[in-house]
């Protein structure tokens, strides 16, 4: 490709809300572009009228800035290569459509999509069911292949719907390099006269993207696999219209598959799985609410990862990325060619480990408001304390405080398993006795209550999973948790007394 300005495009159609494999290809273009000093462009894709929702562009620009992805140029920034609205590109179109009619390398089609139907009706009865409009059946078709000059400027000036058609030729060899798959050759032959402009005045996806490609001067096209069948078409197009020498590199990527590798990961199988397979929530035309990684608690920092590591890999044991750090190992050479299987206990991890990164006192601001709807008596260093006691074991932040909420309230429900397993005849005595001991304490600090509780098991000659476990019941209500003597020393000597108390009524 002649222009040495590096340029790529994440160009999605505003059909509704974004999934994960999209943003993946955004952030794959974002890497490749920050990498090699490029740009950056979003353009939005609407030709496609009949499918367009109106929220859904303002859910990409959304989901693209959470995740930290900025573009250089895009609809609502502008940049020298505008509109990035292909709706708002309209006029652009026909012209270059005019010039392949006028060189021969596409026609025009007058045949109804009901005639198109019983054609396949046919075709399918003949135990033909894949028919295709192509270098055969375009023979008995009405088009200005099969029409006279006159017959098909008659039907032109009289207002009749008509589609282009691109002619595909006869028996040639399409080749072009792919930067992830290397050499792709397919037979024209294999290949059908696919519509480039449609009936509404509005060209197809495959006219209106390697128009929009080249005015904007892209120099690689990176996208999902699902597009790879029309490469050869495109390449077909760049020729027809005389640009081979401005050909971008196109570089396919995997596409995202379930675990089990048995097909692309959906909407279906993340519901089943238990992780959001859109980065926002999204809220369906009949109310649905549809969880996105924000708003399940996942960091876009995490989500980047996930995201990173489908389909690429670093050639390194390393797995925590930066952006920053993302952009300086990224390479299209290090992207793999088959399917990247989904890994649901991965993207937990992920999240833990930047949930573990963050200060207790970022926590605490992001919390604050949903402990506050249980006691409004918290401030922000508290919480932060109960932060850093808990995100070790938590995966999302919300978690902090569903399996913490014991921290703010007296428990009202205690493990019953723990219960059943750990509550002997001799527990309320036991118990009773630390209490004693807890309340004569001058000193309530972790370390006070550890010595006193470790003294008195040694006094009595008992072991840790005669007291420990129920001691945390029935300050907690649960079996498992942070430090013990933590989360006494946090309840205050008074609180803890109590609780003791309550859990003895409770529990006995």
């Amino acid at each position: 490709m002649s222009n040495s300005k590096i340029r790529v495009r994440f160009a999605p159609s505003p059909t509704g809300p974004l999934h994960m494999g999209g943003v993946r290809t955004a952030l794959f273009n974002f890497l490749y572009a920050r990498k090699n000093k490029g740009v950056f462009v979003l353009r939005i894709e609407d030709t496609d009228q009949t499918r367009f929702v109106e929220r859904a562009e303002e859910y990409i620009k959304e989901s693209l800035e959470w995740s930290g992805m900025i573009p250089d140029e895009s609809p609502w920034k502008g940049g020298g290569y505008g509109p990035y609205r292909q709706s708002e590109r309209k006029e652009i179109y026909k012209p270059y459509a005019q010039q392949l009619i006028d060189s021969g390398r596409a026609y025009y089609a007058f045949d109804t999509p009901q005639e198109l139907d019983e054609m396949r009706e046919a075709a399918a009865k003949s135990k033909m069911p894949n028919w295709q409009y192509n270098h055969v059946t375009r023979q008995s078709m009405k088009n200005s292949l099969t029409l006279s000059k006159d017959e098909v400027q008659r039907r032109i000036d009289s207002g009749e719907p008509y589609v282009i058609r691109i002619k595909m030729e006869r028996n040639e060899e399409i080749r072009f390099h792919d930067a992830v798959r290397g050499w792709v050759v397919v037979q024209s032959n294999s290949l059908d006269d696919k519509v480039l402009f449609k009936s509404d005045g509005m060209p197809t996806y495959h006219l209106a993207n390697v128009v929009d490609d080249h005015l904007m001067k892209i120099s690689h096209v990176i996208r999902g696999e699902e597009w790879l069948p029309s490469a050869p078409l495109h390449i077909k197009l760049y020729e027809a219209l005389g640009w081979t020498d401005e050909t971008p590199v196109f570089a396919h990527l995997p596409l995202i598959l379930r675990p089990d590798g048995k097909g692309k990961l959906s909407k279906r199988d993340g519901d089943q799985l238990g992780i959001p397979v859109f980065p926002l929530n999204w809220t369906t035309d009949d109310l649905e609410e549809i969880r996105g990684y924000r708003e399940s608690g996942f960091f876009p920092e995490a989500f980047i990862n996930i995201l990173a590591f489908l389909g690429w890999n670093p050639g390194t044991t390393q797995e925590i990325f930066s952006m920053n750090e993302l952009i300086e190992s990224f390479s299209l050479e290090r992207v793999g060619k088959s399917g990247a299987k989904f890994d649901v206990k991965k993207a937990f991890w992920y999240n833990q480990q930047y949930l573990k990164e963050t200060p207790n006192e970022d926590l605490a601001k992001l919390l604050i408001d949903d402990v506050e709807k249980i006691n409004h008596d918290v401030d922000i260093e508290t919480l932060a304390i109960v932060c850093g006691m808990m995100k070790e074991r938590a995966v999302f932040p919300h978690e902090i405080i569903s399996e913490g909420k014991y921290f703010f309230i007296r428990p009202s429900e205690y493990d019953e398993k723990t219960h059943r397993k750990k509550w002997k005849e001799n527990t309320p005595e036991i118990l009773k006795d630390l209490k004693r001991l807890f309340a004569d304490a001058e000193d309530f600090s972790s370390k006070s209550v550890e010595e006193i509780f470790k003294s008195y098991l040694e006094e009595k000659a008992i072991g840790f999973g005669s007291a420990g476990p129920a001691l945390r019941l029935v300050l907690t209500g649960k079996g498992m948790g942070p430090s013990l003597f933590d989360i006494a020393s946090f309840l205050g000597k008074k609180e803890t007394v109590a609780r003791i108390d309550l859990g003895i009524e409770k529990l006995s």
